[in-house]
């Protein structure tokens, strides 16, 4: 199921490129979550499958999917030869005009998306998406308050990330934006003293419920939540909470967006993370995964009762990319790859059959772990100073030396990991072999050993 990896090797004009571009990079670009000054950024000359190749020639097994989004893994040639073939057709064309990509992207995700999502509007990526769900919740209602939990990641525009519930956003943070945050359900850190995941779901649906009714639920819109969690830490919600989220809000007439953008289109083993729990949101965002990312695209799918709202009513918001071509016609050669590959039942399956028990090995041999927590191609393992106190090898919001040896250590060994905080995703593409896999694992085994030195006696 993965994609054969050239043996070719870097050539030495090939680096001279890549230094030349790092050296333009440094003069011209400004690049996002950095302080410009010691940034110094990798350079990839090429990539192909699991893998990537940097500025010097080296190969690394790509363990992020870059910021989790390229789910089919690089240069697949299905998608690449779609792209190509729209480009020779049309390249780009308003929004307003029927596209046959577009409107063929939009049956197939129609097709996936869970309950009455039947409509499909189209942004460029996961942030927009979300801030134009809110807007829709908003009009539809006729409300503001906008509520989302702690620990979590929405989107760097203004609004998304006034949603967002990480250090992200404080930088930014603005109170007029009627955003209203609450403590997610999180059992390995329960805010709520909990001592099984029982507890934590009744403790934490108490919370929410008490926020919804002092917040006042004449006054709220939307409740955005991410399926599963992504870059603020895998972790997967216990057994009915979603469930009872879902409940919350149809009893208070707020609207429930399900955040996908990272957890959809086969990250958690199924084509979203809501369908671990047979949960239909009132709108769904996706970005990401939807065509891994080559060409830049998101979207909200819309359920009937709020595409009712706007059935006579203009819709107040839209993009001069909304469904662009290009995306459009990579995002239908990923589904149809995806589906004709079986990826998502393969990320079901390594998940359960390799990841899984391999991360339960590796947690019972290293003392610097102190959780692991996921499904499919979607885990997080967190480390610690002390498994006893649950003390993080690395503050809240911020990097440790421990942690930025551990980071050197993978990479060392031939990995490109994704790491926030104190957590080591484990996110590799859903097409991965079995063997490669089984690799990026072992390099993770060994770095842990690094971890291990840090731990308090």
């Amino acid at each position: 199921m993965s994609i054969d990896v050239s043996t070719e090797s870097i050539t030495a004009d090939q680096i001279a490129a890549g230094a030349r571009a790092h050296e333009l990079d440094r003069a011209h670009v400004f690049h996002s979550w950095q302080a410009q000054g010691p940034f110094d950024p990798m350079t990839i000359l090429k990539t192909e499958g699991s893998w990537v190749w940097d500025g010097a020639g080296n190969k690394l097994l790509d363990f992020s999917s870059q910021l989790v989004n390229t789910n089919i893994g690089h240069q697949h040639p299905k998608v690449v030869a779609a792209i190509q073939e729209q480009a020779a057709q049309i390249c780009t064309i308003a929004p307003q005009y029927v596209n046959d990509a577009r409107s063929e992207a939009a049956r197939l995700i129609a097709e996936l998306t869970p309950g009455d999502l039947n409509r499909i509007f189209f942004t460029n990526g996961g942030a927009d998406a979300n801030e134009h769900a809110i807007r829709m919740a908003r009009v539809h209602t006729g409300k503001h308050k906008v509520l989302s939990a702690y620990r979590s990641y929405h989107g760097g525009t203004h609004l998304a990330v006034n949603v967002t519930g990480d250090p992200r956003r404080v930088a930014s943070d603005n109170a007029t934006d009627g955003v209203v945050h609450f403590f997610p359900a999180y059992p390995y850190r329960s805010y709520f003293n909990s001592t099984t995941e029982a507890e934590e779901t009744q403790r934490a649906l108490r919370h929410l419920e008490d926020t919804i009714i002092l917040e006042g639920p004449g006054n709220i819109a939307a409740l955005i939540l991410e399926s599963i969690p992504g870059s603020c830490g895998i972790y997967v919600p216990p057994a009915g909470y979603m469930e009872g989220v879902r409940e919350l809000t149809t009893k208070y007439g707020i609207v429930f967006i399900a955040d996908e953008v990272m957890a959809g289109f086969g990250r958690a083993g199924k084509w979203f993370a809501v369908n671990h729990w047979n949960v239909t949101p009132d709108l769904l965002t996706f970005a990401k995964g939807v065509n891994s990312g080559y060409v830049p695209l998101g979207g909200v799918a819309i359920s009937d009762a709020i595409f009712e709202t706007f059935r006579d009513r203009v819709f107040p918001g839209g993009l001069t990319y909304s469904g662009h071509p290009l995306a459009s016609a990579a995002a239908v050669a990923t589904i149809n790859a995806m589906k004709e590959e079986g990826m998502v039942e393969n990320a079901a399956r390594i998940g359960e059959d390799i990841i899984g028990p391999a991360l339960n090995e590796i947690k019972a041999k290293h003392p610097s772990v102190g959780d692991v927590r996921g499904t499919g191609c979607f885990w997080a393992v967190e480390l610690v100073a002390n498994r006893e106190t649950r003390e993080p090898l690395a503050p809240y919001g911020g990097s440790s030396p421990a942690m930025a040896a551990v980071t050197g250590a993978l990479k060392k060994a031939g990995m490109l990991p994704f790491v926030n905080f104190n957590r080591i995703h484990v996110v590799p593409p859903l097409n991965i072999s079995d063997e490669d896999l089984r690799t990026g694992l072992a390099m993770l085994d060994e770095a842990l050993s690094v971890a291990d030195a840090f731990v308090e006696a």
